[in-house]
């Protein structure tokens, strides 16, 4: 029993090491793509500083489409691109790009609604003493909603850490992978019950973390 209790707890710390990569890795990733896209959403819309109402329209339809394909769904569509790119469509490190190609239309609509909680005036009065576009952005914009942002950022970590969960039914690795194969499929309730509540834990942890730090910073602001 004692020999059996080392395993599970072995193969959670694995299965939780390897949650965490694909969540940070592709969370990094994804927002480096949509980051960039949520300032073009608000940016290009009309009456803001780069107005282009169809470029805005065009994209907007291109992430709400992306946004509506469910993950798992994705995940079986992008298999010949994962091989091709990642070298194989299983396991922890190829689970990566689907993550990614999931994640980034959220990222962008959560930085897209976190940039329009900044004060407009405070953006035409930048406007007015001169600075140009990218001054905006980098100055005003994501300063001014960087609190929004990094409790954004929380949401966005927990949700990539459910796709990680639904990424272990078709092959992806970390504690899904743990409680389908090893909990599920083989009827050992034990180990799904605890991979559950370790993807839980992580969740609440994220969660936390990341409120209490959006807090700390905007009473910081104040």
């Amino acid at each position: 029993m004692s020999m059996e209790m080392d395993q599970l707890v072995q193969l959670i710390l694995n299965g939780t090491g390897e949650t965490l990569y694909m969540t940070l890795i592709s969370t990094a990733i994804a927002y480096v793509v949509g980051l960039p896209l949520g300032v073009l959403l608000v940016i290009t819309e009309k009456g803001h500083i780069r107005p282009n109402p169809y470029f805005n329209s065009v994209l907007g339809t291109a992430i709400n489409l992306l946004r509506s394909i469910p993950f798992l769904i994705l995940i079986v569509m992008l298999f010949p691109v994962t091989r091709a790119v990642m070298g194989s469509a299983i396991g922890s490190k190829a689970t990566i790009l689907p993550l990614v190609v999931g994640a980034f239309p959220y990222i962008a609509r959560m930085v897209e609604s976190s940039l329009k909680e900044v004060d407009h005036g405070v953006i035409e009065a930048a406007q007015s003493m001169g600075a140009s576009p990218l001054q905006i952005i980098y100055k005003v914009m994501l300063p001014e909603s960087f609190p929004s942002l990094l409790n954004g950022l929380a949401i966005c970590l927990t949700t990539i850490l459910g796709y990680t969960a639904m990424a272990g039914a078709v092959g992806g690795g970390g504690l899904g992978k743990i409680a389908i194969d090893y909990g599920l499929n083989r009827n050992k309730m034990d180990i799904l019950y605890v991979a559950s509540i370790a993807l839980v834990l992580l969740v609440q942890v994220m969660q936390v973390l990341g409120t209490r730090s959006s807090k700390w910073i905007d009473h910081r602001r104040k």
